[in-house]
């Protein structure tokens, strides 16, 4: 889809964002907090004011969660077959979660199984200093997989002290910004791509200096 020019009124479009994300589930369930009633290596049931959610998890959460009350950060995955969530005990997890399901290749299940086999540390440090030894000890992955997962995501994150930009999923400007151009036909993959370099780069970037710089990079 080439686009030449596209101008927004986002006080009016707003409007039409919010409700194409609540229809087509890109951002409807941040977290989910309840009782857990049944605990696997694998996933969780958690009740919640009496429905129980089936979340995905990784190996490394499952230990984590007892019979106590838990809250998860959920990331849903959503396809013509099934409607899947994944939970995560710290907001760290999911969003490297998010950035490793934008790398090519890389699928839920994939990025879950890196995620049980690494803290975040461990893989943070492994893309920043180019470990891909590291990533290629994860079952599945491959040295072109290791390879790319690090040179994608390597800007992603803060050399200094390996923290993840997490501004990049956290700001609404970027839901927005991503709601809009799912919208206008783009996949959401690569819109996931290039929003996160235009955060990377300028975290307070606005909804819509978002969607035109977008466009001239989809």
């Amino acid at each position: 889809m080439l686009i030449s020019s596209l101008y927004f009124d986002i006080s009016i479009f707003q409007y039409y964002i919010r409700i194409f994300r609540i229809k087509n589930s890109i951002v409807m369930i941040d977290y989910i907090q309840g009782q857990p009633v049944e605990v696997t290596p694998t996933y969780a049931v958690v009740d919640c004011n009496g429905l129980g959610y089936e979340i995905n998890i990784t190996l490394l959460d499952y230990p984590r969660i007892s019979n106590e009350r838990v809250k998860l950060y959920i990331h849903e995955s959503i396809r013509e077959d099934a409607h899947v969530l994944f939970g995560f005990l710290e907001r760290r997890s999911r969003e490297l979660f998010r950035l490793l399901i934008g790398v090519s290749g890389v699928g839920p299940n994939t990025a879950r199984l890196i995620l049980s086999a690494l803290t975040c540390q461990q893989l943070e440090a492994a893309i920043v200093n180019g470990e891909d030894k590291l990533l290629k000890g994860v079952k599945g992955i491959g040295g072109k997989t290791a390879q790319r997962i690090i040179v994608d995501l390597k800007d992603k994150i803060k050399p200094g002290d390996a923290s993840l930009i997490i501004e990049t999923h956290a700001s609404e400007s970027y839901d927005d910004a991503l709601a809009a151009l799912v919208m206008l036909g783009f996949a959401a993959p690569q819109c996931r791509k290039v929003l996160q370099k235009i955060f990377a780069t300028k975290p307070d970037t606005t909804t819509e200096e978002a969607i035109k710089q977008s466009l001239t990079m989809l």
